[in-house]
């Protein structure tokens, strides 16, 4: 690790090296993007090019990484459950607090387990460089739709759990790992209140995403993750993050097993026509939220004299 750089002076050099880094990894991402456009969809070769289009943008998050290690002075509390193995699939349900989880995730799986993808608001296609990037990763782009606009647009009710099945089923053939953040948003104490949220550290989980994504991907998954974020210092904003204001990071990663019959009943798409068994899965996801909502109280408790639950860095 360099030096440490004031403040301000750190966040210009970090996010000047992030931008500089993100263009030279786009531009052999797009050529394969091009490569993809010109073979016929569902062929071995268009898998074979979002394998590559996936290990050019795992390239760009571990030189993300190294970035920050030499300029930021993070403590990493780091906890993996298990073994992880990068040719493999998985589904990650998360909390979701700021931008900063998306590079916290990237430090914490690094290479060994596939490039994550996770949903994404269809406005965010427009994002410089990173919009384009993201469409031809297969990120899925959601539309979500107010209850209102369903009121009154009734063709719009399901369209976003389409959007989900589509997407996992590109994800198929090929080693994933997809992130899905169940608060549908990230947490601020405005929304949590506006939710009535039963939870300290959560808003309400939104279950129907995540049954979607493990229906469409079925027997092809090789696990189940939980994956639990918190920042002891208090979540921040992106510029904050580069400007040194994070001080330690503690991120847990946990196998999750599913009750006995949820996967079989959701294999048989009964989340959608049988009101008993979403409910059924709803109190399962509840159930998980509470326990996650108590982990993150625990995280957020001072470490223990003598170095008690010292970083697990790797």
């Amino acid at each position: 690790m360099l030096h440490p750089l004031p403040g301000a002076l750190q966040g210009a050099v970090m996010a000047i090296l992030l931008i500089v880094n993100t263009v030279f990894w786009a531009t052999p991402l797009y050529v394969v993007f091009l490569l993809k456009l010109l073979t016929p969809a569902k062929s071995g070769l268009r898998d074979a090019l979002s394998r590559l289009a996936s290990a050019i943008a795992q390239n760009w998050s571990q030189v993300n990484v190294r970035l920050s290690t030499l300029f930021q002075r993070i403590e990493w509390d780091i906890r993996v459950s298990g073994e992880l193995d990068a040719r493999r699939q998985y589904l990650v349900c998360s909390n979701h607090q700021t931008w900063n989880d998306i590079f916290v995730l990237m430090r914490a799986f690094g290479r060994r387990a596939p490039f994550f993808k996770f949903f994404l608001k269809k406005e965010l296609i427009w994002v410089p460089v990173l919009g384009l990037a993201w469409w031809g990763l297969d990120y899925p782009f959601m539309h979500r739709s107010t209850p209102d606009q369903i009121k009154k647009n009734p063709a719009l009710k399901g369209k976003d759990l389409e959007v989900t099945r589509k997407a996992c089923e590109k994800f198929r053939n090929q080693p994933v790992l997809i992130l899905n953040f169940l608060e549908g948003t990230r947490f601020t104490p405005t929304k949590q209140a506006n939710q009535k949220s039963p939870y300290r550290h959560l808003l309400r989980p939104k279950a129907g995403g995540f049954a979607f994504a493990l229906e469409a991907m079925g027997d092809k998954l090789h696990g189940l993750l939980d994956v639990t974020i918190a920042y002891p210092g208090g979540a921040v904003g992106f510029w904050e993050f580069l400007s040194g204001k994070v001080r330690r990071v503690i991120v847990d990663v946990r196998p999750l097993s599913l009750p006995e019959g949820l996967l079989e009943g959701l294999a048989a798409g009964r989340y959608e026509e049988d009101p008993d068994f979403r409910k059924r899965f709803q109190f399962w996801i509840g159930d998980l939220w509470k326990e996650k909502d108590r982990r993150i109280s625990l995280m957020l408790e001072p470490p223990l004299p003598g170095g008690a639950g010292a970083a697990a860095t790797s």
